[in-house]
């Protein structure tokens, strides 16, 4: 069974380029081997994953996050059960908000900024859609 599991989350301290490089890679290696597809999009310290596969391969994946200490104020925006996946031709794709046109991300909040602890998870999976469309996902 397929599910997707989307959370928001803050960086416990400031990340570097290097650092987001290095958790990108790592999950680009092991979420093959788990059949674990998705995307993470970031602007600052706060994050948005998506996590698509089999409900026990993403589940153990999102206890793990839940325990890292690198992230804090963990919050899981939606859960459900799928037909087919959105995100399946990313191991892990990559969106660097910076580099997004603030009008798209105001399309969707009150502010032009990140900020899932605000959003309803059906709206962050609309962003993340519109992200992939106009092409500003990086790295599958």
């Amino acid at each position: 069974m397929l599910v997707r599991l989307l959370y928001a989350s803050r960086s416990a301290k400031p990340l570097c380029s290097e650092q987001m490089d290095a958790i990108l890679a790592e999950s680009r290696a092991h979420n093959p081997d788990n059949g674990v597809t998705g995307i993470l999009c970031y602007s600052g310290d706060t994050f948005m994953q998506v996590l698509e596969g089999g409900r026990r391969e993403v589940s153990t994946l999102y206890n793990a996050i839940t325990h890292d200490p690198r992230h804090h104020d963990l919050m899981l925006l939606h859960f459900e059960e799928i037909r087919e996946r959105r995100f399946f031709g990313w191991t892990m794709g990559q969106v660097n908000l910076a580099k997004v046109n603030p009008s798209t991300l105001l399309k969707y909040s009150e502010k032009p900024e990140l900020d899932p602890y605000t959003l309803s998870g059906s709206v962050s999976l609309a962003l993340l859609e519109e992200l992939i469309a106009t092409a500003a996902i990086i790295g599958r």
